[in-house]
């Protein structure tokens, strides 16, 4: 395991998916840390509020944007309301469709893949050559476990979270030699809303975190001397990954199908 040095202490953070549960909880740890925010998600009303409450708990400045990341571009646009200066990027924003594929809804997907892979993509390209260029800067993109295997029922959002890790895999390897820290965290089943949406079944494998405890993996990976490329989140979870990486697809999937029944 890699030392640690002195704490990842940015300046200025963005989180997307800001208003709630992981992202939320990034906000707070980074808050903690001395950061001022920039917040990202659609629901202004809990950006609001949860901006209120770290700069009168912190003493930081908190900004709020209101932006739907489905929309195309999305990562440009973004970079026109959030023109300044980052420090650390937490592209955290995503959701799920469960349910066989052939009776998911086709907008239902297309919104999917645009923002859990093509927002991630376009965010990563607006805001990271300024990073590269300044030779410093860290980016956290939020994959999941579900991205270590095919998940029936859940299989165009285990697709993306596979894009995100393979993405950001290969940025970690670009940007390393710039000075620049990108990696990919993957949390497990996580006590947030993402359950109250699509139903506790979809948790496949391992035990519940809590949000708190996926961030702490983060911050622990953003405060070591060495960088990753990725951090799975729970140490049950790292070893359900691992095993998925050595069992074959004819006997992986009945067993994650039967998990998820």
């Amino acid at each position: 395991m890699s030392r640690s040095q002195d704490p990842f202490r940015p300046a200025r953070s963005m989180v997307t998916g800001a208003s709630s549960g992981i992202g939320a909880e990034f906000a707070r740890a980074l808050a903690a840390r001395g950061s001022d925010l920039v917040l990202v998600a659609r629901r202004e009303d809990r950006l609001t509020a949860l901006a209120a409450e770290l700069e009168r708990a912190h003493g930081i400045h908190c900004r709020t944007v209101s932006h739907d990341l489905s929309e195309p571009a999305a990562g440009r646009r973004l970079r026109t309301l959030v023109p300044e200066k980052l420090d650390l990027v937490v592209n955290n924003a995503g959701f799920a469709v469960q349910g066989p594929f052939v009776d998911n809804d086709a907008d239902d997907l297309a919104r999917l893949l645009a923002v859990d892979v093509a927002a991630v993509v376009d965010i990563c390209s607006a805001f990271l050559p300024d990073m590269i260029s300044r030779g410093t800067g860290s980016v956290v993109n939020v994959a999941s476990t579900t991205a270590f295997q095919p998940v029936p029922t859940l299989a165009v959002y285990a697709a993306a979270k596979a894009f995100v890790l393979s993405f950001t895999q290969s940025l970690w390897y670009e940007s390393r030699r710039h000075g620049v820290r990108v990696f990919a965290l993957a949390p497990g089943p996580t006590r947030t809303e993402f359950f109250d949406v699509i139903g506790e079944s979809a948790a496949t494998t391992g035990s519940y975190q809590s949000p708190a405890e996926v961030v702490a993996t983060a911050m622990h990976a953003l405060d070591a001397r060495t960088s990753r490329p990725q951090a799975i989140s729970g140490r049950r979870n790292a070893i359900a990954a691992a095993a998925a990486a050595l069992t074959p697809p004819r006997v992986l999937l009945p067993a994650v199908a039967r998990l998820l029944r």
